[in-house]
């Protein structure tokens, strides 16, 4: 939070400066404490969204306020790590992202190694939870927090919500779990395909990316990116990086196959670990 504030206070301090104004002929000009416009600028104090506006009028740069005003949104939330995030558990977690999916109309989200959580099934949402149990050493109430999960995709068949995935298929293949479960798995997303509010996008191995498909991340609405990184969780909520990421989920999403054809895959994908399991039992 303290790098978050403090690039929030660099930023206003540059915006004082292209406006040719000292530290104290700006705090009069705001009819503050000199001390306030000291403490906001070296990331000392938290400015309020008031400050924010009245800052940018004072600096003839009231364009900036958007962007600066979705800095301070998500000042608590922009790097979450999990150790905090979970210290109380992983199912108190599930509830929050359940609270903020409840006010999302619209979900984009690309994921190029694993299921995304609102299409999971039970079995795998376990491994998946074991795997944070395992590596970060939390607090392990993963039958709970499987039970959050599930109830969480209740979101997905409200009509007025609209979800468009996007998935490589590495994801579908990527030993994350016993061969029964990733079959289960599997075959719930076949059916996810039919569904008339989501819309199911597979990238096979032998297509051409225009933007390598480097990390996952999810869109809500116009108002925030979450991408996931190994020790924490990062929100953007700036315009321009919720611009961006719209411009490379148009780029994955434009090079993915739907229905019949992102069903054949996954159904070979199907075939193929099928096999494998036999043999391998045989």
């Amino acid at each position: 939070m303290h790098d978050a504030r403090q690039a929030l206070g660099t930023r206003l301090r540059e915006l004082r400066h292209q406006a040719g104004l000292n530290g104290k002929q700006f705090a009069e000009s705001l009819a503050w404490q000199a001390s306030k416009v000291s403490k906001i600028e070296n990331g000392k104090q938290t400015p309020t969204a008031e400050d924010i506006t009245a800052w940018t009028s004072a600096a003839g740069a009231e364009p900036e306020a958007e962007g600066l005003l979705a800095s301070l949104r998500t000042l608590e939330i922009q790097y979450a790590e999990w150790q905090r995030q979970l210290r109380g558990g992983l199912k108190p977690h599930q509830n929050e992202i359940a609270e903020i999916n409840a006010r999302t109309r619209f979900f984009r989200v690309f994921e190029p190694t694993n299921v995304p959580g609102l299409l999971q099934t039970a079995e795998y949402a376990r491994a998946r939870f074991a795997q944070s149990v395992t590596v970060l050493g939390v607090r392990n109430d993963i039958d709970d927090a499987v039970q959050a999960r599930m109830r969480r995709q209740d979101v997905l068949y409200r009509p007025e919500k609209r979800f468009h995935f996007v998935l490589t298929e590495a994801a579908l293949r990527y030993r994350l779990c016993p061969p029964e479960v990733m079959l289960g798995q599997l075959d719930r997303l076949v059916s996810m395909t039919s569904m008339p509010n989501v819309k199911l996008g597979v990238i096979e191995f032998d297509t051409t990316y225009v933007v390598a498909p480097a990390h996952g991340f999810w869109m809500l609405d116009e108002d925030r990116v979450m991408v996931e990184t190994f020790s924490a969780e990062l929100n953007l909520a700036q315009p321009h990086e919720i611009d961006l990421y719209g411009t490379i989920f148009d780029s994955l999403a434009a090079i993915a196959s739907y229905g019949r054809s992102a069903r054949s895959t996954i159904t070979n994908v199907i075939d193929h670990l099928a096999r494998k399991t036999a043999d391998n039992s045989a």
